[in-house]
């Protein structure tokens, strides 16, 4: 079955404290987004790559392209007001059906396990999201108090969210909603059941300096 893979990069560097987006920024010697494409390209080389984002970072990513001789082929698209309106925007340049992956740019440390897993249960379930099991002790807010909860009820969302072309393309259909959070809540607006597989601990969403730190050593000891 054909793949896609529509990675999303509209961040900027406000929380890394720096002018550069976070996507750009250099982690072991090229731009974070390469590490992230490249995840992709290896997992299957035929995957279609759509990177999503905003029209005036566009110029500067193909700057980057070239000097670091990056050859992995991709198509961009631009980004939109919010998340949902890039993956929409993404989602228009597929005109083939298949399995899209839906991927934070920032989010280099995915495994070609966790994709895999992706990709088995989309095609069986039609979608996958990956997802790790909460170890931190939670408590909730109710008024003034505060309130211990039973963590084995809750898990902590990743990416890639996978899904078959058919289901992904129906739920984006609809009108925005400012309940959405991520692409799942879309699908699962639209009436579909989401189901989970196992992601990995090491895929973090790449927004701090500290994360960027961890994502070095990571691959540095790979």
């Amino acid at each position: 079955m054909k793949k896609f893979a529509i990675l999303v990069a509209g961040g900027s560097g406000n929380r890394m404290g720096t002018e550069i987006p976070k996507q750009f920024l250099e982690l072991c010697g090229k731009p974070l987004l390469m590490h992230t494409i490249q995840v992709f390209f290896d997992y299957d080389s035929a995957c279609e790559i759509i990177l999503v984002l905003p029209e005036v970072q566009q110029k500067y990513w193909k700057e980057l392209c070239m000097k670091h001789s990056f050859l992995p082929e991709h198509k961009i698209a631009s980004g939109g007001e919010t998340r949902f309106h890039s993956v929409k925007n993404g989602l228009k340049m597929i005109d083939d059906e298949g399995i899209i992956f839906i991927h934070d740019g920032v989010r280099p440390l995915v495994s070609q396990e966790t994709i895999r897993r992706c990709f088995e249960m989309a095609e069986k379930s039609g979608n996958a999201i990956p997802v790790l099991p909460v170890t931190e002790s939670l408590r909730k807010l109710e008024g003034n108090q505060n309130i211990t909860i039973d963590r084995s009820q809750y898990f902590s969302v990743q990416t890639p969210q996978t899904f078959r072309s058919e289901q992904i393309l129906k739920a984006f259909d609809q009108d925005f909603d400012r309940a959405f959070t991520d692409d799942a809540s879309v699908v699962e607006k639209a009436g579909f059941t989401i189901f989970m597989v196992e992601g990995n601990p090491e895929n973090i969403k790449i927004t701090t300096p500290t994360d960027l730190i961890i994502a070095e050593l990571f691959l540095k000891n790979q």
